[in-house]
């Protein structure tokens, strides 16, 4: 009788092998997949996990029957056949997340107008934003810290997180982890050509935790944070190669994967950028299903338009500008926008970590306005022996629930609502409370200079429009509205966490009582 296994889900096959010599190095082990539905077929690598046993894994994209039959070089390990049959995704099982571009067709597509290259999605076309959260080290962490992790994130709004494979050697982050991802030890050096499979055995089960609870987990495989008795920043060009294949390996049938080349690249003077390209290229020749790639910034942001990137994943490098800075992100690179650290909501000493929960949600709004998506962090330092930046734990802040509150109301826009800038769209202007000059013809470009010069805007056509205010506090704003048209107005608290619809409907113009901080205004076609 068949194995099944669910669209998407892992499969695993695990074989008896040779214990020879090195087999991570010396043996070459793999599978050809065939679907008989689509014909369609898939070359995936195996990785030996210790004491002679083998497995590879695969993630089906399509349901239905599945051959396989394994290669190697080993004869223990070749010619080995199968069939699985493999079952159509659940309800909440939608896939991977990929580039919306590169997975929708046709009138799907269409719906998100000019915003497509800037949106993810699943396999099968569910939208989706990431709202993700910062954890750098909590796999490093003790069994009982790992579980109370996931316990906290199992109550919070996060889809996806950042976390490192090796330890973190920082402020506040100074303790020996139990396990490293090598054998070996700090005292008689690590082994770069042998793996520690209880480290990973314990990675395998907190990704796939991960993906029960809905979230993302975007890899982080090297970093410049390291103790001198670790070296793992300082391995050789074929020793970061050699992990970063046996990775891709491990984790690429895992549908939750992103690859995060680096934590803070520019921070590794001594791997230069052809260096970074050509791990890209060993992650991507190893995964077999296309995860989404990119790496990260400390003062350099790299230059994401390289092929392999599918999408921006940046630090603001600037300490006032921040998010603001996700319009020219989207005009320079034409990609999704991932501001995954705009500073964290905490009272660590360091300007970065010690951010009001009011400027933390004022940069989450800022950024997903302009067309891009923010990421969290925390950074409280008197809390008590866990940093959820650092360790994870428990969660302390006010963001938290403010990013529940903020996800759902644009989880409830337009999927082609865009930002307000000269790239709009020209049938979604609205109109000005001013006439235009003299001689000058109407453009969104200038409709955002002399309407919401001040405010960023996200707007679908003439039925929908969402105006942030920040800082500022009017005590009211009015609103020109597109003639013939009746619209309901929505004020949003949205540090409250309050929506206040506006009695009646409105035409040709709107005024909207305000005179508070962090207040948007939402208006929809009747």
């Amino acid at each position: 009788m068949n194995e099944h296994v669910e669209q998407y889900k892992l499969f695993e096959l695990n074989l008896e092998g040779t214990q020879d010599g090195n087999p991570y190095e010396d043996v070459a082990f793999g599978a050809r997949f065939v679907s008989q539905k689509s014909g369609e077929c898939v070359s995936v690598n195996g990785f030996y996990r210790s004491d002679g046993h083998y497995s590879l894994r695969f993630m089906p994209t399509i349901d239905g029957e599945w051959s396989y039959e394994t290669e190697s070089n080993d004869s223990t390990l070749a010619g080995h056949k199968g069939v699985i049959e493999v079952d159509k995704a659940s309800a909440n099982n939608h896939g991977r997340v990929q580039l919306a571009s590169e997975v929708l067709r046709a009138e799907e597509a269409k719906a998100y107008g000019t915003e497509l290259p800037y949106r993810f999605c699943y396999d099968d076309g569910t939208p989706y934003q990431p709202y993700g959260t910062t954890c750098y080290g909590w796999i490093n962490q003790s069994e009982d810290v790992q579980e109370q992790t996931l316990e906290t994130l199992s109550k919070a709004p996060f889809n996806k997180i950042r976390m490192c494979v090796f330890p973190k050697f920082y402020d506040f982050n100074h303790a020996d982890p139990a396990s490293f991802a090598y054998q070996g030890s700090m005292e008689s050096g690590f082994d770069h050509r042998r793996f520690n499979e209880d480290f990973f055995n314990n990675l395998d089960h907190r990704i796939a935790q991960l993906d029960e609870l809905g979230i993302e987990a975007d890899v982080i495989l090297l970093h410049p944070y390291d103790k001198p008795k670790w070296g793992f920043s300082k391995m050789s060009t074929e020793d970061d190669e050699f992990y970063l294949a046996y990775m891709a390996r491990r984790y690429s049938a895992y549908k939750n994967i992103w690859w995060s080349l680096a934590n803070e690249y520019d921070l590794m003077p001594q791997k230069s950028l052809e260096d970074w390209r050509c791990y890209a290229r060993v992650v991507m020749a190893n995964d077999p299903f296309n995860h989404l790639r990119s790496v990260h910034n400390c003062t350099h942001v790299y230059d994401y338009n390289e092929p392999w990137c599918t999408h921006c994943s940046i630090q603001r490098i600037d300490t006032t500008r921040t998010t603001e800075d996700i319009t020219q992100w989207r005009a320079q690179f034409s990609k999704p926008v991932v501001c995954d650290e705009p500073g964290y909501e905490g009272n660590i000493y360091w300007g970065w970590g010690n951010l009001t929960g009011q400027e933390l949600m004022r940069r989450f709004w800022e950024g997903a306005i302009r067309g891009g998506y923010v990421t969290h962090g925390e950074t409280f330092i008197d809390k008590g022996p866990q940093i959820w930046w650092a360790h994870g734990g428990k969660l302390h802040g006010e963001a938290p629930q403010r990013i529940a509150f903020m996800r759902k109301i644009f989880e409830e826009a337009p999927l082609d609502a865009a930002p307000l800038d000269a790239s709009l769209a020209q049938d979604a202007m609205w109109p000005t409370s001013s006439p235009l000059p003299e001689g000058m013809a109407a453009n969104p470009a200038l409709e955002k200079a002399m309407q919401y010069w001040d405010v960023p805007v996200l707007r679908s056509s003439t039925d929908y429009q969402l105006v942030y205010f920040g800082w500022y506090r009017p005590l009211y704003r009015e609103f020109p509205l597109p003639e013939g048209k009746s619209y309901k107005v929505d004020v949003i608290d949205t540090w409250n966490m309050s929506i206040t619809r506006l009695p009646g409907t409105y035409q040709n113009s709107v005024k909207v009582d305000l005179n508070k901080q962090y207040m948007a205004v939402r208006i929809l076609k009747a």
